[in-house]
C-alpha cells in the first residue's frame, strides 16, 4: 500500500456499515487491516446485491464496498487456540477497532484494559449507538442501534422532509456513515499522539453523538433564540435563494445567498427588477420573501432544460442538476478525481465499480486498488507466519 497510513497495522473486528466504514478508509490510505471474522462471517457478505454471473456469491456489493482492500482471516474467539491466535495478533497491531454491543469484547476476556497490557501502545477504537461507558455512561447504553434510528434520535430526520409532512430518512446511511468517519480521524490523532507518548489509549465514537454534530445547526439555533427547527423541504432557514427548483426535464439545485451573487443570478435570468428591489437587497430580507425569491426562479428555470440552465449559470453562481447514480458515473469530474474505483469480483467476469476515496496526497497517494476478501483468505498465510 502505497498511502500516508502505510506500515500501520490495524485489526479489524467490525460488522456491518459504520465500522467497516472506519476500516476501509484507513485502508485506503494504506493501513494494513485484517478483518477478523467469525466462522459465519461478517453478515453483509450475503447482503448483495450480486452480479448475475456470480454462482459463488462468495460477497456482494455492499460487502466489496466497504471492505476492499483487507484481508480475511477468521477466528472464533471462544476458542482458546484463536484466542492464542489473536493476542499475537494483538501484540503486532498498532490499532483495534470493534463495533460489538457493550461488554461483548469484556465477556470474551478481550477488554481494552486486558489487551493495553498484552500491547500498551494500542490504540482501541469503539463504535456503538450511544458510546461506550468508558466515555460516559448512556442511559441508553445497551440499546441497539442501527442508521434509521439514530437519524431519528439526533436530529436529522426532525429537519429532514416536507413541512407539516412525514419525516423523511436522509438517502446515505449517514447514521453509519458519518460515525465511521470520525472514527477514523479518532484512530489517526490517536496513532499520532501515540508516537510522543508511546502509549496507547481507548477511542469511542457513538452514532447518536456523531449524528447529532452533524445537526449542529439545530442546536444553536434552539440556544440562540429559542426556535426548533422543523422540516423545511430543500430550503435553508437561514439562506436564500438556497432552493431546489424544477427544469422541463428534471430539477436544479441554485443557491445565491450572497449578496452579489443574487444580483449576478438577477442580471443572468434577466431579472434586474429583482436585484434593484429594496426589499431583497440583504439575505435575510430575502429569506423572508423567499416564497417570492422560489418563485421567479422557478418561473424561469421551469421552461429550461437542465442543461440549458447550466450553460447560463454554471461557473458563474453556485448550480447543479438532480442527478442520478448512471449520471454521476458519466460525469467526468468523477473520472478526472478518481471517485469511480474499478476492482475484479471473484466469481465473476465483470469488472465493477465502487465509489472512490475523496482525500487526495500530493506524495502518498491513497488509491484503492484491491478488492474486498473471501472469508479467511489470508487466514493460513497470517497462521503460518505467527508459527514461526
Amino acid at each position: 500500500m502505497s498511502g500516508p497510513l502505510a506500515g500501520v497495522k490495524v485489526l479489524d473486528m467490525t460488522h456491518a456499515l459504520a465500522g467497516p466504514y472506519c476500516t476501509m478508509l484507513l485502508a485506503d490510505l494504506g493501513a494494513d487491516v485484517l478483518k477478523v471474522e467469525s466462522p459465519s462471517g461478517d453478515l453483509s457478505r450475503t447482503s448483495g446485491p450480486y452480479l448475475p454471473d456470480d454462482e459463488a456469491k462468495d460477497f456482494g456489493g455492499y460487502f466489496q464496498s466497504v471492505n476492499r482492500g483487507k484481508r480475511s482471516i477468521v477466528l472464533n474467539l471462544k476458542d482458546p487456540a484463536d484466542i492464542a491466535v489473536f493476542t499475537k495478533l494483538v501484540v503486532e497491531s498498532d490499532v483495534l477497532v470493534e463495533n460489538f454491543t457493550p461488554g461483548v469484547m469484556d465477556r470474551l476476556g478481550l477488554s481494552y484494559e486486558t489487551l493495553a497490557e498484552i500491547n500498551p501502545k494500542l490504540v482501541y477504537a469503539a463504535l456503538r449507538g450511544f458510546g461506550d461507558a468508558r466515555s460516559g455512561t448512556s442511559p441508553y447504553q445497551e440499546w441497539p442501534a442501527f442508521d434509521i434510528v439514530v437519524q431519528a434520535m439526533a436530529g436529522l430526520m426532525g429537519i429532514t422532509g416536507l413541512p407539516d409532512g412525514t419525516p423523511i430518512k436522509v438517502g446515505p446511511g449517514v447514521g453509519d456513515i458519518f460515525p465511521g468517519t470520525l472514527l477514523s480521524l479518532g484512530v489517526v490523532s490517536a496513532l499520532y499522539e501515540t508516537r510522543g507518548s508511546g502509549v496507547g489509549q481507548f477511542v469511542d465514537v457513538a452514532m447518536y453523538d456523531a449524528v447529532l454534530s452533524l445537526c449542529e445547526r439545530i442546536v444553536y439555533q434552539y440556544s440562540y433564540d429559542g426556535t426548533i427547527p422543523r422540516p423545511e423541504g430543500n430550503r435553508h432557514p437561514l439562506l436564500s435563494p438556497f432552493d431546489i427548483v424544477p427544469a422541463v426535464d428534471g430539477w436544479v439545485a441554485i443557491a445565491a445567498p450572497n449578496n452579489n451573487r443574487w444580483k449576478l443570478l438577477c442580471e443572468l435570468i434577466g431579472r434586474d427588477d429583482l436585484a434593484a428591489d429594496p426589499g431583497l437587497q440583504t439575505n435575510e430580507s430575502r429569506v423572508a420573501r423567499r416564497e417570492e425569491v422560489f418563485g421567479a426562479l422557478a418561473e424561469w428555470t421551469s421552461t429550461r432544460t437542465t442543461d440549458e440552465i447550466l450553460d447560463v449559470l454554471g461557473g458563474k453562481v453556485p448550480v447543479g442538476a438532480v442527478r442520478d447514480a448512471k449520471e454521476i458515473l458519466e460525469d467526468p469530474h468523477v473520472e478526472a478525481r478518481g471517485m469511480a474505483v474499478r476492482l475484479e469480483h471473484p466469481g465473476s467476469s465483470k469488472v465493477v465499480t465502487v465509489a472512490g476515496q475523496p482525500i487526495k496526497f500530493s506524495r502518498t497517494p491513497a488509491v484503492p486498488t484491491k478488492r474486498a476478501p473471501l472469508l479467511n483468505e489470508h487466514g493460513p498465510q497470517i497462521r503460518e507466519h505467527l508459527a514461526e
